[in-house]
């Protein structure tokens, strides 16, 4: 069972967070930070890596490993403009160097320090940053299964640091997500789509959404987060709405996988007969693989939150949808029948 929503109060004075390279059981690691609503040409900067490759179909990237899944990391670190070489994949016997304190892909990506101070780097000859992460103690619980076998959390973090691109030094601070994982290779976890979205309504007033659906469509899970740097973090797992409103045409993914991304989605949460947040979201167009089995890109969007308008440029989302193509080209009928399913998600299994 998922125990993720017993580990949400409004606030936390003391965080206890394992955060540590792949041991024992934990096989599988994964480390993130987002940074949206950046000026352009950037719009958001990400850095993804994940340490071994999970059976769950979301994340297993076939096209990236090397020789063999356990011996694969990968780090993505891309932003709005397209560049080569955004996604790589290392032999983690061979390239990498893991311990408490410093993570080290073949000297190319480096997350170094420990919480709340990281240091991340990464160099290309396109596409380097530097940047240093302080972590809050504002944390979100996005999955927690029992007997510690898949743990997913992230803290909101304010970041500064150098970006080069195309030979110009930029200088870029903000409010961002951090994020860790940690997983037993367990059997396969029949999770077939992943959208997750990071937005900044304010400096220092976050929005994350969440959505899981497994292979037979069923939500697992479909949350809005809202927290801010005073150390305040709501979560609404009732009634979490995500409809993808247009679509860009059919896409096939490098590991074969065909799929339809959103060009226009919309998010709506009501609690007590009242709409508590409204999203419309208009994506840029910068979908990028590599993002696990899927994608990562940035969008505008218009926002409602408990009564006031917002509105931004950039927004950071991921998106993975490896479900049969009947649940991706649904009619209008079928739609209106999958958001009354909703309100009674599938429970993770002991």
């Amino acid at each position: 069972m998922n125990q993720s929503q017993q580990l949400n109060p409004k606030s936390f004075s003391k965080l206890n967070l394992a955060y540590h390279p792949p041991k024992g059981r934990f096989k599988i690691i994964h480390q993130g930070l987002i940074l949206p609503n950046l000026p352009a040409p950037f719009h958001y900067l990400n850095f993804i890596s994940l340490i071994g490759q999970p059976r769950i179909p979301v994340f297993f990237n076939q096209s990236a490993i090397l020789e063999q899944a356990l011996d694969t990391a990968t780090v993505l670190v891309s932003s709005s403009p397209h560049m080569v070489g955004q996604l790589k994949s290392y032999s983690i016997k061979e390239q990498c160097l893991f311990n408490s304190d410093n993570f080290s892909f073949a000297d190319i990506d480096q997350v170094s320090g420990e919480l709340p101070a990281l240091r991340i780097k990464h160099q290309s000859p396109e596409f380097s940053i530097d940047l240093n992460v302080v972590t809050l103690p504002v944390l979100s619980q996005f999955i927690k299964i029992k007997w510690g076998l898949f743990e997913h959390w992230s803290l909101l973090c304010q970041c500064k640091g150098e970006v080069y691109y195309q030979e110009q030094r930029y200088l870029i601070e903000g409010t961002g997500s951090f994020e860790y994982a940690r997983a037993a290779n367990i059997p396969v976890i029949t999770w077939c789509f992943f959208t997750y979205q990071v937005i900044n309504l304010s400096p220092s007033l976050q929005v994350l959404l969440l959505q899981i659906r497994n292979n037979f469509n069923q939500l697992v899970q479909s949350h809005l987060y809202v927290r801010d740097i005073a150390g305040d973090m709501e979560l609404h797992d009732k009634n979490v709405i995500f409809k993808v409103d247009r679509v860009y045409p059919k896409v096939t993914t490098p590991n074969g996988k065909e799929m339809y991304l959103p060009r226009e989605f919309s998010w709506c949460v009501e609690h007590e007969g009242q709409i508590l947040f409204e999203l419309h979201a208009q994506s840029r167009g910068d979908f990028k693989f590599g993002l696990a089995a899927g994608y990562v890109g940035s969008f505008r969007y218009q926002a409602h939150w408990e009564g006031e308008s917002y509105e931004g440029e950039s927004g950071y989302i991921e998106y993975i949808d490896c479900r049969p193509l009947r649940w991706q080209e649904k009619n209008e009928q079928d739609k209106i029948l999958d958001q009354l399913s909703v309100a009674e998600p599938c429970i993770l299994k002991k």
